[in-house]
């Protein structure tokens, strides 16, 4: 089968700026893959690199199997939203959709029949008489989803399309665009920094710094395995803890923090390791467990509290000096500042890196 998109080897570069540096990636047909990462980090430049706004320095960039770095953006057959929408204002709903029929010379009952189809699928029948000022935003972005998929194209391109809006519709968002991709197919790349969102919807996320690749995986495997501290600590509330490797055995490797306490690490490294070897233990902070002091491997003193609802984010000094992050519920108790806890983590919760 015919890969959807193809990078091979991609660099591009403004001027002594690198914005993208030798990155290859293969999109399978029908894949939803997340480009995620701070801003800067090259993640917008790909996007614009495969829909032909910005032409790479190095490298391939293929479409359905055919390589497209010298045919413009008008000739690509994709789909492409903004987070600013780029609606027509003075353009009915049913114009602002039909915009990119027209300009493929459609006949003009299969335009009707498609825009119909495609308000269907966005779920905003009977608006097309209607302007996009007469529209909210979250329905304006439907509409722009509705136009980019339209032309049926062969890959859509969304640039952080959910960051306009406010939160409760971008989580409502969030499902109906996953939806929509399931029930159209077509290969998506979404580009966001916020990692809920690129969690939730991929079927694949690439993590990205500096330009290049740092992680690529299902959303599970990158976020419990993660290969980087930078992917850690972008991905989520992680904890690094030093400590020095003292064993391995059985999978589990033991290993001794810098206060001496002893770990159990059973969820792997990111690299071989060997007694004597200086690492970091990773753990997250939903997998610190709080419990009563007596008997417990960590000891520490709440230093700062943050109610979140149902979660409270708890900091806390453990003895050795050491600084670590807790998400714990608050359905069986909630501590207070000052107070004294220990902490407990089950041994697959952590992982070297």
């Amino acid at each position: 089968m015919t890969n959807a998109v193809e990078l091979k080897d991609i660099t591009l570069a403004y001027g002594n700026f690198v914005a993208v540096e030798g990155v290859s990636l293969t999109i399978e047909k029908g894949t939803f893959l997340t480009l995620l990462g701070p801003s800067g980090c090259g993640k917008t430049t790909i996007l614009r690199s495969i829909a032909g706004l910005v032409s790479p320095t190095h490298g391939d960039i293929a479409i359905a199997g055919r390589r497209v770095n010298d045919i413009p953006i008008h000739k690509r057959n994709i789909g492409l939203v903004f987070q600013n929408y780029a609606l027509f204002p003075h353009k009915t709903i049913y114009d602002n959709i039909a915009f990119g029929l027209k300009y493929r010379n459609v006949p003009k009952p299969v335009i009707a029949e498609k825009v119909k189809r495609a308000l269907e699928i966005v779920r905003l029948p009977g608006v097309d008489k209607k302007l996009p000022s007469e529209l909210s935003g979250g329905q304006q972005q439907r509409i722009a989803l509705a136009r980019a998929i339209v032309i049926e194209p062969d890959v859509l391109l969304l640039d952080e399309p959910l960051s306009a809006l406010d939160a409760n519709l971008r989580d409502e968002m969030r499902i109906e665009l996953k939806q929509i991709q399931r029930a159209t197919g077509i290969t998506t790349i979404f580009v966001t920094h916020d990692q809920g969102e690129a969690l939730a919807m991929s079927d694949i996320v690439v993590v990205m710094n500096k330009g290049r690749i740092e992680q690529m995986g299902a959303p599970a495997e990158v976020y419990e395995h993660p290969q980087s501290e930078f992917v850690a600590s972008f991905l989520g509330n992680a904890n690094f803890l030093a400590a020095t490797v003292t064993s391995g055995r059985d999978g589990a490797i033991e290993v001794k923090l810098a206060d001496g306490t002893p770990m159990t690490v059973g969820g792997g490294a990111a690299r071989p390791v060997t007694a004597g070897d200086t690492v970091k233990v990773v753990v997250r902070a939903e997998k610190l467990v709080l419990r009563p002091l007596e008997g417990a491997p960590l000891k520490g003193r709440i230093a700062d509290v943050d109610y979140l609802g149902a979660l409270a984010r708890y900091d806390i000094d453990l003895a050795g000096g050491t600084r670590v992050r807790a998400l714990s519920s608050l359905q069986h108790k909630a501590h207070a500042m000052g107070e004294a806890v220990g902490i407990a983590v089950e041994p697959e919760h952590c992982r070297i890196l």
